[in-house]
């Protein structure tokens, strides 16, 4: 009989025959000799091993989990929508330049901007035209009041009438000398003229509201015709005065006034 040892290494593999002796199996019937054992059967499915190494696991990774490959498709997205937003924008940003340069062009300038800058000169010009339209004002009062006077009618009316006309014209001298008319031509003539003009018509205005008063004395009127008193060939002495620095004034005045198209005027309306 062949000697079995315990301690040798494992049996042949699986083409060989089974051991005869104490080492053969139990419950396993005898073969004839030469006929050898048929071999295991594997199973029909097996698991798939994972690949060993680091390479293998990260792989392995790659391929169980979905969540890169979602972060992937979601960036692309974010990235078409990007680039639409972009060549959106970039069209609108033409249209409005478009709209912006068409509206420039059709858009009439400012009135004045090619509008060369005033003339200081004429400025001044109608300062002083403004002036001289209120100078006339009280001539009719005036003329009324005198014309009371030498009939004896309405002299308290008249005294009223020539003391306002009086004080409106020392205003405008006041008013004058506030203007300024360096840039006129003549213009230290110009206004001398015009102040000696109004300062004699209010003496004038004053020497007649003298007469006036003395016209409603007992004395004063004779036949209904008031007599001629100082005070009344004092206010025709200045009244005269006025007159001629009236027609120098309006001279000067009247060349400004047709250079810048102002108003012109005669010496009895100023």
């Amino acid at each position: 009989m062949p000697h079995f040892d315990p301690g040798a290494g494992p049996g042949p593999g699986p083409g060989a025959g089974p051991v005869r002796g104490r080492g053969a199996p139990q419950g396993h019937g005898q073969r004839g000799h030469g006929q050898q054992q048929p071999p295991h059967a594997q199973p029909a499915y097996t698991q798939p091993q994972e690949p060993s190494g680091p390479q293998g696991r990260a792989a392995g990774r790659r391929k169980s989990s979905p969540v890169p490959l979602i972060a992937a498709v979601v960036v692309g997205c974010a990235v078409l929508g990007l680039g639409a937003g972009w060549l959106m924008s970039g069209d609108d940003s033409k249209k409005q330049d478009k709209n912006q340069t068409v509206s420039s062009q059709s858009s009439p300038s400012a009135p004045g901007d090619d509008q060369a800058p005033a003339d200081p000169a004429k400025l001044q010009a109608e300062e002083l035209d403004k002036l001289l339209a209120e100078s006339n004002n009280s001539r009719a009062a005036v003329i009324s009041a005198v014309e009371s006077i030498k009939t004896c009618q309405n002299l308290d009316k008249a005294v009223s009438d020539l003391q306002g006309a009086a004080d409106q014209r020392r205003d405008l001298v006041t008013r004058l000398e506030e203007i300024k008319l360096d840039k006129l031509p003549q213009h230290g003539e110009l206004s001398a003229s015009l102040t000696k003009a109004w300062q004699a018509s209010a003496s004038a205005d004053d020497h007649y509201a003298t007469w006036a008063g003395e016209a409603k004395t007992k004395k004063g009127c004779k036949g209904g015709k008031a007599r001629t008193t100082k005070a009344a060939q004092e206010g025709n002495h200045a009244s005269g005065e006025a007159t001629g620095a009236k027609q120098k004034a309006s001279g000067l005045w009247n060349g400004i006034a047709a250079k810048y198209g102002l108003t012109e005027r005669v010496p009895t309306e100023l």
